[in-house]
């Protein structure tokens, strides 16, 4: 049908999981039990995955607690294999010296740490158990060993909301790639966390692109299932990194899918399934990508509500997840959002389509592709995106590393 394929695929590989984290959205607990995809059947999710995107996507293998899968190594080395990127989402407890040489033997390119405050009394109440920020950190100190690239992942809450300086500059020190800043949508136990009032939403936002100005050059900062943060940063600063890529907006649909630990297929992972869900071995990942009605109502979207009205719904458009939860509607508003609208809608109640908006890219010089195979591989992708996101809004019809440079030196200054 003409769609693009997704570009970053996550995977909860099993439900299992060694922590109890207040805010997890799959209500993930159990240690033992089988799980529900077995090994041959997770393979032939490799392929289709594969199948679908011949270019290469980004593959999250994450959880529960995916470590806690024995044939992990051989799922992401077939994956790779493939020509997947892959990363693995993790607690960070299980990781040892031995486990991180079987990832990076596996084909894993970086590893996701989960670390939800810069206090271990903190974290370890949030994650549910005594010890797991020491443990965790232990396996930063392994992975920083075995020379295996990670980035942190941080969940806001309105108890860590203001640690956001304090996680980055932690990242920083352990030498982590990115900081990834989620924020709750009450799913699984999320439902049974206070969120963040609207106001408090917004000093959040402000504060990460204060931080990602900050922090330029030194580690990359990225808001995540918080669309809204691209309105505040082109108020705050048009030359934001946060900007360049998409990085922030609502991808669901439109270039991300979710796997469940059944095989469900949805647009994200705060996005509930049940037994009348697509599910891989009933339907194919690619008559579910291009054809599943959920999918496709996403990319030709047609908000209601204030994100229909709001002169941001080009760039932001809400969260769809957020909207689905607290409303029942994929398309209404998202109420996290305190912002009233001053102009009037880039689109009209939907109407263009998100898939169109994805012109065919940029040329890449020689020289550039190999300046952008020096990127750690696992962030490669996103920077392909920004920069040929970036080409296209200034007309530039070839990326060059003359380019490159230009937009990593405005990144520096902030501009």
């Amino acid at each position: 049908m003409g769609d693009n394929p997704p570009f970053l695929i996550s995977w909860n590989i099993t439900r299992r999981c060694n922590l109890r984290c207040g805010h997890c959205y799959l209500d993930a607990d159990e240690l033992g039990g089988a799980d529900p995809v077995d090994t041959v059947r997770a393979l032939g999710f490799v392929d289709e995955i594969a199948d679908l995107t011949p270019g290469g996507a980004m593959l999250i293998l994450t959880g529960g607690e995916p470590l806690l899968r024995e044939d992990l190594p051989e799922i992401s080395s077939h994956a790779a294999a493939r020509g997947l990127v892959v990363v693995v989402g993790t607690n960070g407890t299980l990781l040892d010296d031995r486990s991180v040489a079987m990832l990076r033997d596996g084909g894993v390119a970086g590893v996701g740490i989960s670390v939800d405050s810069a206090s271990p009394a903190v974290h370890d109440r949030l994650r549910g158990v005594e010890g797991s920020w020491r443990a965790t950190l232990e396996g930063v100190e392994a992975l920083r060993r075995g020379g295996l690239d990670f980035q942190l992942q941080f969940t806001v809450t309105r108890e860590s909301s203001r640690e956001i300086g304090d996680v980055i500059a932690l990242g920083a020190e352990l030498g982590a790639r990115a900081v990834n800043i989620f924020f709750l949508v009450c799913t699984g136990r999320g439902q049974r966390m206070t969120d963040l009032s609207s106001d408090e939403y917004e000093e959040v936002l402000h504060a990460i692109v204060e931080a990602e100005r900050e922090y330029a050059g030194r580690i990359m900062v990225r808001a995540r299932c918080a669309p809204h943060v691209l309105r505040v940063a082109r108020r705050a600063n048009p030359g934001s990194a946060l900007l360049r890529g998409e990085t922030s907006g609502c991808i669901a649909g439109t270039g991300y899918l979710r796997i469940s630990p059944e095989g469900y297929v949805t647009p994200c992972p705060y996005i509930p399934y049940g037994p009348a869900s697509p599910q891989l071995g009933k339907e194919s990942l690619r008559a579910i990508w291009e054809r599943d009605p959920m999918m496709r109502s996403l990319r030709e979207p047609r908000y209601t509500g204030t994100c229909g009205d709001c002169e941001f719904n080009d760039v932001c458009g809400g969260c769809r997840a957020r909207a689905l939860a607290s409303g029942g509607d994929l398309m209404g508003e998202d109420d996290w959002c305190g912002y009233e609208p001053e102009g009037p809608p880039a689109r009209g109640g939907g109407g263009g389509s998100v898939a169109d908006s994805k012109a065919a890219g940029p040329v890449w010089t020689a020289e550039a592709r190999e300046r952008l195979g020096r990127v750690p591989s696992f962030l490669r992708p996103m920077v392909r995106r920004g920069l040929e996101r970036y080409a296209r809004a200034m007309g530039i019809a070839e990326i060059t590393p003359e380019l490159m440079a230009e937009l990593r030196r405005r990144q520096k200054d902030g501009r």
